[in-house]
């Protein structure tokens, strides 16, 4: 049979073709890395072969592309009838024409500002990856990665970003330390606050425990005071009972009969004076004060009893 047969076969067998009149191609199905780099110690140029392109922002950048692919074993047939016959045929007619202008067009829509946002690399990178598969994959070739290295502006340019993205490191690390500032000045007052609401109560506690301790004083002080006047009260009352009962006749024969007491065993004498031919005559005075107390006593109990007597009669009427 004349022609390609659409039969692979899978490494690690021998086969044995006829000889003269069978030829067989090889594909390395491993995988497979197209590196276009500025390095010219890598990659398979020999020369510069970063890809050069301008950002949307219209600035000149040259950027460092790895494009991991490997050949599909199922249409190696194809792949051998329009393509190349190894892979180093695929790689310069298929791989790497379609890598630089998708991979190119790709990274072009970015700004200078997102290459350096890794975040947004990853996704442009997988974005080329995703269209590169849409157009080898027929072609028989699977990406399996696309990898975006080092980017390089223009020198100049390079400067001013370099200089641009300092400048906000600064501004974003003096709003940083402002904001920690802040919150340590928010820690110091609420410190400051919970030690003056300690103070606080400390000193609301003291001012109660005095409060307490003045009203008991002052609890204290009129009970020693209503004492003393119930006592002072008592006393006044008994001396006013004691004077209602001294203006009465017995208190007036009570008198008589101290003065009597008082004045007993004690010579007393009148001296009279203007008396004729000078003559002293004395008189002894305990004894008329005895006599006359005597008979104020007597008159008394010559009273009562004719009072008494008045007094059953009105109740016998």
């Amino acid at each position: 049979e004349q022609g390609i047969q659409p039969q692979t076969y899978p490494p690690g067998a021998t086969y044995t073709f006829p000889a003269f009149i069978t030829d067989w191609n090889v594909y390395n199905v491993a995988l497979q890395n197209l590196e276009m780099v500025a390095d010219k110690s890598r990659g398979d140029r020999t020369s510069r072969d970063d890809l050069e392109f301008k950002t949307h922002d219209g600035n000149d950048i040259a950027v460092d592309v790895t494009v991991a692919w490997r050949i599909n074993t199922a249409k190696a047939a194809y792949l051998l009838a329009h393509v190349g016959r190894n892979n180093l045929e695929v790689k310069d007619a298929l791989v790497r024409p379609a890598c630089r202008s998708i991979v190119r067009d790709v990274l072009n829509t970015m700004t200078s500002e997102e290459f350096y946002v890794s975040d947004k690399r990853f996704e442009k990178a997988e974005e080329a990856r995703q269209r590169l598969a849409a157009v080898l994959d027929p072609e028989g070739v699977i990406v399996e990665r696309v990898i975006l290295g080092e980017h390089r502006f223009n020198p100049e340019y390079e400067k001013v970003i370099h200089d641009k993205k300092l400048a906000e490191q600064t501004a974003e690390r003096m709003v940083s330390e402002g904001k920690a500032a802040q919150q340590e000045a928010l820690r110091n007052l609420e410190t400051a606050k919970g030690q003056v609401s300690q103070q606080i109560a400390k000193s609301k506690g003291q001012l109660d425990q005095a409060k307490l301790g003045s009203d008991a004083e002052l609890f204290r002080a009129q009970r020693e005071a209503e004492a003393i006047l119930a006592e002072k009260r008592a006393r006044a009352k008994g001396i006013e009972k004691q004077n209602a009962a001294m203006s009465g006749a017995g208190g007036r024969t009570m008198v008589k009969l101290r003065v009597a007491e008082a004045l007993e065993g004690k010579q007393i004498l009148f001296v009279p004076s203007g008396g004729k031919g000078g003559a002293l005559q004395t008189t002894n005075v305990n004894d008329l004060i005895a006599r006359y107390a005597a008979s104020q006593v007597q008159e008394a109990r010559t009273v009562r009893p004719a009072s008494a007597k008045k007094i059953v009669e009105d109740e016998a009427k």
